[in-house]
């Protein structure tokens, strides 16, 4: 990794604190000072951009760029995992996110990287037919803000795996456009939550919200 596309990180990252709509996203959530005492418990990993300066001044704690980009989306997934869709904070999140990802793959092109989730056609062999449609069973026994969690880390990390229908308020997801890694991750956490419910032996709900579909072809 170059020190030009680190320093070319910084200055993005730089760009965002510096711009009016990312001041809630400044510096770590007060949730004891707002009263957001669930805060903890939905944001397992609080992160902010004022942290990411730092963490990329310390040149220690980021090994390229790709990493930075991970927390920086984090910041924007913790808002609009924990406030509404719909919200103002959502909304504003979401729409930083975008502007995130856009400014993100133009300074990979200019310092000649290859965006992450945008490996060859041929890694999705490496995910087998049976466990895709696994998967795609497994998420009708998620709950509707499990679901929620999947289709927002989706939207950040892999969003041509969705498909939205905003006439019909539904979500069509397409397993083979995941990456084999973000997949992963999927599978463990809703293998997680499905352990969780039997454990305390209850019933999900997934009635209300967006609707879901799930392909795998």
């Amino acid at each position: 990794m170059s020190d030009k596309a680190m320093d070319d990180m910084a200055k993005l990252v730089q760009k965002f604190l510096q711009m009016p709509d990312a001041e809630p996203f400044r510096v770590p959530v007060d949730y004891q000072g707002l009263g957001l005492f669930d805060y903890p418990e939905i944001v397992k990993k609080p992160m902010d951009l004022g942290t990411i300066k730092k963490k990329i001044a310390s040149k220690s704690n980021y090994k390229d760029v790709y990493k930075v980009a991970e927390d920086v989306r984090l910041v924007w997934t913790n808002c609009m995992m924990y406030n509404a869709d719909g919200s103002d904070f959502y909304i504003l999140a979401q729409n930083l996110s975008k502007k995130f990802e856009e400014k993100f793959s133009k300074l990979l092109q200019d310092n000649g990287l290859v965006g992450q989730g945008q490996q060859p056609q041929g890694n999705a062999e490496l995910v087998s037919l049976e466990e895709k449609k696994a998967f795609a069973k497994s998420l009708y026994k998620l709950t509707k803000d499990e679901v929620g969690k999947i289709l927002v880390e989706l939207d950040q990390k892999c969003p041509a795996a969705l498909v939205k229908n905003s006439s019909e308020d539904e979500v069509e997801l397409n397993v083979d456009k995941i990456t084999p890694e973000i997949f992963a991750e999927l599978v463990d956490f809703a293998n997680g939550c499905i352990a969780n419910h039997q454990g305390k032996g209850g019933k999900n709900s997934n009635k209300g919200g967006t609707k879901k579909k799930a392909r795998t072809s």
